[in-house]
Order: structure tokens, then C-alpha cells, then sequence
């Protein structure tokens, strides 16, 4: 079974920064690609950043240059570094992990940029 926990959300002013947590247990995690995905209120849930077992990344337009996705395989672990955050990043930020056809979901986590 795998587990997906994020951890690392709350309040921040326009302009700050937050750091993601996704560890993840149950499955080799080095064989995933990860990704962070996000949902605002009355809206789908949309991709932010994902990361290839290879280490290879993509990141959606709007969060370029402003949000880092990162792994660190030998915790299990992947990290969304979130920096000059704005008020249209508020939503709840879900962890996702792929593998062979099958996706793996974390809880979510909070995000509020609010002044």
C-alpha cells in the first residue's frame, strides 16, 4: 500500500515563500514520477510541477521561474519549493505519485497567500 504525506502549508503574505513536503512509503519510491497538483475553490484540479524518476522536470507556465520541484530519493521524499508566492496560489496542494499505470494521492495540504 502506498502513503502519500504532505506537510508544509499554511499562511503567507504575497511575496513570500512556503516549502513543500511529500514523503512517501510502500513502494520503491525512486521508480515514481512525482508531482504536486493544485485545486482553488470552484476550480479543477490542475497541474503544477512534476518530476521525472530521471531527475527530469516540468513546471506549468504560471509557477515558472517562482516554484521549484525537487526529490531526494534516499528519504523518499519530494519538495515543492514555492517562492514570491501571490494570492491566485491559494488552493489546496495534493502530492501525486505514477508508476506503472497507476496514480497514488497524498491528503492535501493548505496553501493561503493572503495579506
Amino acid at each position: 500500500q502506498v502513503q502519500l504525506v504532505e506537510s508544509g502549508g499554511g499562511l503567507v503574505q504575497p511575496g513570500g515563500s512556503l516549502r513543500l513536503s511529500c514523503a512517501v512509503s510502500g513502494r520503491i519510491f525512486s521508480f515514481f514520477r512525482m508531482g504536486w497538483y493544485r485545486q482553488a475553490p470552484g476550480k479543477e484540479r490542475e497541474l503544477v510541477a512534476q518530476i521525472m524518476s530521471g531527475g527530469g522536470t516540468y513546471a506549468v507556465d504560471s509557477v515558472k521561474g517562482r516554484f521549484t520541484i525537487s526529490r531526494d530519493n534516499a528519504k523518499s521524499t519530494v519538495y515543492l519549493q514555492m517562492n514570491s508566492l501571490k494570492p491566485e496560489d491559494t488552493a489546496v496542494y495534493y502530492c501525486n505519485a505514477y508508476y506503472a499505470g497507476s496514480d497514488y494521492w497524498g491528503q492535501g495540504t493548505q496553501v493561503t497567500v493572503s495579506s
